[in-house]
Order: C-alpha cells, then sequence, then structure tokens
C-alpha cells in the first residue's frame, strides 16, 4: 500500500478553500439582492441589520453547539471583539446604505477599493513596507473608483459613492484588526463573538424601528441573517485552509454575480463608466494582493536563512 502524499493532501486543502471562497461571495450577493429587496418593501436599515445579525448567531451558535461545544467560544481578548463589533457594525451600516443607493454592480465595483485601503492602513498603522510599485497600484485603484464614481455626473449619486468608500475604508480597518483576532482565537469563535455583540446596540435600536411587514419581507429578513451567517463562516474557514493570495481574489467574481442578479431581479445593467473603471479596481487589488504575497514569502526565506545562520 502507498504512503499517503502530503502535496495532495495540501492541493485538497486549497481546493477545499477556494470553493468555500467562492460559496461566499455566492452567499454574500444573494444577501445583497435581499436587502435591496427588503429595503424597498419598508424594512428600515436599522431592521436589516438586525436580522443579518441575528440570523447569524442562530446559525454560528448551532454549529458550535453541534461541534466543537459552547467551551470553545472562551475567550481572553473580549475587548478585541468588543472593538471589532464596534468597527463591524459600522462598516456594515455603511455597505448596506450604499446598497440601498446604488445599482449592485456599482455597489460592489466600489467595495473592491478594500484591498486599496488595506495597504494604505496597513503601511500607516501597522507600518508594514511598501514600496512604489503597491503605491502605484493604490493610485490606479483610486484612478478606476473615480472612473466609476463619476465625480458630478448626475447618473450616479455621489453620496452612495462616500458611502461604499467609507463603507471599505471600514472593511479594511476590520480585516487589520481581524489579522491580530486571529493569532489567539479560531474563526467560528470570532463570528460568533460579532454576530453576539452586535445584538446588543442592535436589539436596543430595534424597538424603536420595527414596523409590520408581509410575510414575505419577514421571510426575506430571516434569509438575510442566515444566508450572511453562512457567507461569513464559509469566508472565515476559506483563510484557514488555504493562503491569503490564492483564496482573496475569488472576491473578484462578486462582480459576475452583481451583474447577473442585478440584470435577473432588478433589470439592470452596469453602466459604460463601471465595464471601464472595474477592470481598473480589480487589476490594482489583484496586484496589492500578488504583492503581499511576494513580500510575506521573502519574510519568511529570509527568517528560514538567519535560523540555519
Amino acid at each position: 500500500m502507498a504512503p499517503p502524499d502530503p502535496n495532495r493532501h495540501a492541493t485538497d486543502r486549497v481546493l477545499l478553500a477556494i470553493a468555500l471562497r467562492l460559496l461566499s461571495v455566492a452567499l454574500f450577493a444573494f444577501m445583497n439582492v435581499g436587502i435591496k429587496l427588503a429595503e424597498a418593501r419598508g424594512a428600515s436599515l436599522a431592521e436589516i441589520m438586525f436580522w443579518r445579525q441575528f440570523g447569524a448567531t442562530l446559525l454560528v451558535g448551532g454549529l458550535v453547539a453541534a461541534g466543537p461545544g459552547i467551551a470553545s467560544l472562551k475567550t481572553e481578548r473580549f475587548g478585541a471583539h468588543v472593538l471589532r463589533t464596534v468597527l463591524g457594525l459600522a462598516a456594515m451600516a455603511l455597505t448596506f446604505t450604499t446598497l440601498t443607493m446604488l445599482p449592485l454592480a456599482e455597489a460592489t465595483t466600489i467595495g473592491f477599493s478594500m484591498p486599496i485601503f488595506a495597504t494604505v492602513l496597513g503601511a500607516l498603522v501597522l507600518h508594514e513596507p511598501t514600496g512604489m510599485r503597491r503605491w502605484a497600484a493604490v493610485l490606479a485603484g483610486f484612478i478606476g473608483v473615480l472612473i466609476v464614481a463619476q465625480p458630478g455626473g448626475e447618473a450616479f449619486p455621489l453620496a452612495g459613492a462616500l458611502t461604499g468608500l467609507a463603507a471599505a475604508a471600514g472593511t479594511a480597518t476590520v480585516s487589520i484588526l481581524l489579522r491580530t483576532i486571529g493569532r489567539t482565537e479560531a474563526p467560528l469563535t470570532t463570528v460568533f463573538w460579532f454576530s453576539c455583540l452586535s445584538l446588543l446596540p442592535l436589539g436596543c435600536a430595534y424597538p424603536f424601528a420595527v414596523k409590520a411587514h408581509a410575510p414575505l419581507v419577514w421571510a426575506i429578513l430571516l434569509g438575510i441573517g442566515v444566508i450572511g451567517g453562512a457567507a461569513q463562516i464559509a469566508m472565515t474557514r476559506s483563510l484557514t485552509l488555504g493562503p491569503v493570495s490564492t483564496v482573496v481574489p475569488m472576491d473578484y467574481t462578486a462582480l459576475l454575480w452583481a451583474t447577473l442578479l442585478g440584470w435577473l431581479v432588478f433589470d439592470r445593467l452596469p453602466a459604460a463608466a463601471t465595464w471601464v473603471g472595474a477592470p481598473v479596481i480589480v487589476a490594482s487589488g489583484l496586484y496589492i494582493v500578488w504583492r503581499e504575497h511576494v513580500r510575506r514569502r521573502e519574510e519568511t526565506r529570509q527568517a528560514i536563512a538567519q535560523g540555519i545562520a
């Protein structure tokens, strides 16, 4: 009997990571459709956010109870989870607001500027080395955003572009915080505490925001939570199975879903400027991810060399 091939196991993990990332992108796309449908049928932002986190808490809590158990949720970094919740809720509110103001494809494209902000924040906050090539990619990405947003154009609401950029910056801030939390906390633990802690402020606001809705709207609101929670788990799990440089580029398939669902559900195709600016933003983000991979590989190689020396 032939011994197991370790390379085959590593390949299987990467393929699973890619599959989970693609699944999370598709689920988030359907969640975004639900957000737009719920808002169009009278649901407020506070209601949508409450149900997003309530459904996710039910899902994650069930998975924890059926899997590692409640004891796995013990944490010694409660303060970090609180900060992640505050920043995460702010980013979520901005993201959902952008979705209600812009077509799906445009809102998704603006969100692709997140790696650009992550690079800037990584250089300013974490003092990560950032060479001229990555700064050039950042500049190109912002040019792509300007092409899509068409400042001064009447077809694209300026407020939507601003909230979208603020949401991307907020998400980038959260991603940097998650780098530190992820060193000691399991992915499911992080998702649970974010979902659970979010319900405290959202639960206080909910009684003042809740309205009477048709059964379909309640079903959409619950679906937003369950689908969003499943997407978040799949996204987080993908990062534990595969390298960031491999799984993160899968996020750009979101534009395909946004275009398809925007056409099928809302009868809306991206504007001409989006077709021009989106490739610029995507290329910028992919280059930044690739350069980050190269940088970390060089750091690992140097560390090994120093250890041998």
